[in-house]
């Protein structure tokens, strides 16, 4: 057993991320039905960290919805700036910016610079009815290219580099496998598998 409620909302308006996110429960909790027609308001994302947003959108979510609400924040985290630019991966380039505006944001702010190591690192929270909220996090170490390579992924997946291959160019179910993203719902199922359901509080 996953641990997941029968029914829960994606807390994202992202279609890139809800499919991967749909994607990873296939095989992570197979007996869960994500709703799709449930609505809810704008979040802005006001927290200082991945933990904060991502908590403040599963609650705002939950209480729009009446359902679990699944949340997630994603930060990439750049070394040579040093952690920028974490809490706002997606506004890097300014609000309103494109996946394309904030990859050449980041590779110009990176130019001539030898230290490119980085990491994606995502906070996913399960808010429940009834007041139970588990939360679990997943890194990925890589490093940032001098240039874009690969059509697949989304985001910075054209710059994020693994072992020699970025992201965009790993297949759907390669990246799904070591991603950030991934480890952060594992390690949320193997939280919710060993603590049970129903706990009151953050976990």
């Amino acid at each position: 057993m996953s641990g997941f409620p029968p029914r829960l909302v994606v807390a994202t308006k992202n279609p890139d991320k809800l499919a991967e996110v749909r994607a990873l429960l296939q095989d992570l909790a197979p007996g869960v039905t994500l709703v799709d027609d449930a609505e809810w308001p704008d979040v802005e994302e006001t927290g200082l960290t991945l933990r904060a947003n991502a908590l403040l959108k599963a609650r705002v979510v939950l209480e729009a919805t009446g359902m679990a609400a699944l949340a997630d924040d994603t930060g990439l985290e750049v070394d040579a700036l040093d952690g920028a630019p974490g809490v706002n991966t997606a506004r890097f380039a300014g609000p309103g910016a494109t996946y394309a505006d904030n990859r050449a944001a980041l590779l110009r702010a990176l130019e001539g610079r030898s230290n490119r190591g980085a990491r994606f690192h995502t906070v996913v929270v399960l808010a429940e009815p009834g007041g139970a909220e588990t939360a679990a996090s997943g890194v990925v170490e890589g490093r940032i290219t001098t240039a874009e390579r690969g059509d697949g992924g989304f985001g910075y997946d054209p710059i994020f580099e693994v072992e020699g291959i970025t992201l965009a160019e790993m297949s759907e179910e390669a990246k799904n496998r070591i991603s950030h993203r991934a480890r952060a719902l594992t390690a949320l199922v193997d939280r919710l598998t060993t603590t049970g359901n129903g706990a009151s509080g953050l976990v």
